[in-house]
């Protein structure tokens, strides 16, 4: 009998056992369906209110909205995990900012952008500058966005690069020739739309302008984003293949997402990734 009782006891005992791996198992597949995303102010977050959320809400997931007003905080959150995704940045800025600071964060996919632009309150146009003025320009105070703002400068006709230049680190040393004279005011990203007043020319992303109530097709120029300068999601390296960040992908591939961007006003003059055509 006490043979017996140690048997089924034992067998018990397996059972509780297997019962629990195959509960761990399960919670393991059945990942959270809390999704947190950092933004920065403006449409990156309107896009996923509007387009992604009701896709993801069908498959059971809830959006956690989290807005911060310095864009350097953002993927230190994501890497120390109060964060699960952010969707705010472009590829120059993200890859230069996880290089400097060792983030082990990846890109999974990029979104519609909106461009960078020059923007003016004193100008309605390039035409018929100054040769003997200087020209205050403001501009970001990150290198890869500095590197960006030079680039649209000289699409504009205010100055000329020297030759072999490197697209992505260009700065004002490599400027060959400056056809106007040029004061440039480095301004923190976020800050650049309210300036706007303050200088002659501001050259400033576009979620900012929207931020701002400004509209894109109020810029003197706007740029065709190349690759290095188009938004994204980021998320950490560990969760790259996880249930969540799939479905979050998905979403933004979705023929209603892209039928939303082509409709929406609010989304005008938006850069469209290439899963779009």
């Amino acid at each position: 009998m006490k043979k017996l009782a140690w048997v089924l006891i034992s067998i018990f005992a397996l059972l509780v056992v297997t019962a629990c791996s195959s509960s761990e198992q399960t919670a393991s597949v059945d990942e959270t369906k809390l999704i947190r995303v950092g933004f920065t102010p403006g449409p990156y977050s309107d896009q996923v209110r509007k387009g992604i959320e009701p896709i993801l809400k069908e498959k059971g997931y809830e959006i956690e909205y989290n807005e911060f007003t310095n864009g350097n905080e953002i993927n230190f959150a994501l890497e120390e995990g109060s964060l699960d995704a952010n969707i705010y940045q472009h590829t120059a800025y993200f890859e230069n900012f996880i290089g400097q600071n060792n983030l082990n964060l990846v890109e999974m996919i990029k979104v519609p952008t909106a461009p960078m632009g020059i923007y003016s309150d004193q100008y309605t146009s390039f035409d018929n500058l100054d040769l003997n003025k200087t020209y205050k320009i403001a501009i970001p105070n990150d290198p890869p966005n500095i590197a960006r703002a030079l680039r649209i400068l000289e699409e504009a006709g205010f100055l000329k690069f020297k030759q072999d230049y490197e697209p992505i680190s260009v700065s004002t040393k490599d400027v060959e020739e400056y056809y106007v004279q040029i004061e440039f005011i480095e301004v923190e990203q976020a800050q650049l739309a309210r300036v706007i007043s303050d200088v002659d020319f501001a050259l400033v992303n576009g979620n900012y302008i929207l931020a701002s109530d400004r509209k894109l097709s109020d810029s003197l120029l706007l740029e065709n984003p190349p690759f290095e300068y188009q938004n994204l999601v980021a998320v950490r390296a560990e969760d790259q293949d996880k249930q969540f960040v799939k479905d979050l992908i998905a979403a933004y591939q979705t023929k209603d997402f892209q039928t939303l961007i082509e409709t929406d006003p609010q989304f005008e003059g938006f850069w469209h990734p290439e899963y779009f055509k």
